[in-house]
């Protein structure tokens, strides 16, 4: 892939499709994040989705408040939350405004910025583990709450098509991983076979 073609958003309207649908889309696409050490990308291998109104699971399910404030605006934007004290998450927010709709990123295979990534997440990290995970992801591409809210039509944080990729990604689903209401829901989506993935493929 040229980085001219790397740098090109998905539209605003892809984000604006029903947030399964979105989950699913986003497997084979590239997330691109530039900071001022420079470029870092890879292809998304896994996501899952999250839907605040039948969702007990979303962190919108209860209502809004000054954490999950991003999940509830326009279609299209980061809603990046600060877990267990020390990890950052990357979701994409879906469903009209005022709805709390997203979908996590979980793994991505890192594509640009090997070394950028490597030297934030450290010296003996293999490239199969820089972003396999969503908050190892966040670490490779420093990806914090200063992101929460942003636009994903760049020049810091977008999400692009990956020409160089001949066909689709295969994809398979399963349950989603670390939660405890609605746990059986097949709303994880990954490319079955792929190292980069965080999961097993089901539990």
């Amino acid at each position: 892939m040229t980085i001219p073609q790397l740098l090109t958003p998905l539209p605003c309207a892809f984000y604006e499709q029903p947030t399964l649908e979105v989950a699913r889309a986003l497997i084979g696409k590239t997330l691109g994040r530039r900071a001022v050490e420079g470029l870092a990308a890879g292809i998304i291998v896994e996501t899952e989705a999250y839907i605040g109104a039948i969702d007990p699971s979303a962190h919108g399910y209860r209502g809004q408040t000054a954490r999950n404030g991003s999940m509830f605006g326009s279609a299209g934007r980061a809603y990046v939350y600060f877990t267990y004290g020390m990890h950052h998450c990357l979701n994409i927010t879906t469903e009209p405004e005022g709805a709390a709709g997203a979908v996590l990123i979980r793994a991505l295979e890192p594509s640009h910025g090997l070394e950028l990534m490597q030297t934030r997440r450290g010296a003996g990290i293999v490239n199969r583990d820089l972003c396999r995970g969503p908050g190892r992801l966040c670490q490779a591409l420093a990806v914090t709450l200063a992101e929460d809210g942003a636009g994903l039509q760049g020049p810091a944080l977008w999400i692009a098509e990956t020409p160089s990729a001949a066909d689709a990604l295969p994809l398979a689903s399963s349950p989603r991983i670390g939660i405890s209401q609605a746990a059986d829901w097949p709303w994880r989506f990954y490319v079955p076979g792929s190292r980069f993935v965080s999961g097993r493929p089901w539990r």
